[in-house]
């Protein structure tokens, strides 16, 4: 079953959320909800109802595969267009599929974080 917008984005903050050392603020608009793991940001949601979409941080190969499989997925909006990708509604788009997403973006900025600053296993 594909997630509607505000599920999307509800299921994209809890697997945030529910992450080791994660936390979240609005620091560029009150309409852009940013999470971090150890001050690096890895998931912006939006909060702005005519656009529903998160933000991931993404390998540029699985980027490019998931911008190719899924209508919905597009270039990271206001950020590196390799590196980051949007999800927003529609076919294909899963709670499943968002929770990876949101998880695999933690993992790649907490692999490249000094091991002296990376969380805890999870």
């Amino acid at each position: 079953m594909s997630a509607a917008g505000d599920r999307l984005q509800d299921t994209a903050r809890k697997a945030a959320l529910a992450l080791p050392d994660v936390s979240h603020g609005r620091p560029f608009t009150p309409d852009l909800d940013v999470y971090k793991v150890a001050g690096k940001v890895f998931l912006i949601v939006t909060d702005d109802p005519d656009e529903q979409i998160i933000t991931v941080k993404c390998e540029p190969e699985h980027a490019c595969a998931q911008e190719r499989g899924y209508a919905s997925i597009t270039p990271g909006r206001c950020l590196d267009k390799r590196h980051w990708i949007s999800l927003g509604p529609g076919p294909g788009i899963t709670e499943r599929l968002i929770t990876e997403a949101v998880e695999d973006s933690y993992d790649l900025v907490a692999e490249r974080l000094p091991r002296r600053d990376r969380p805890s296993a999870r």
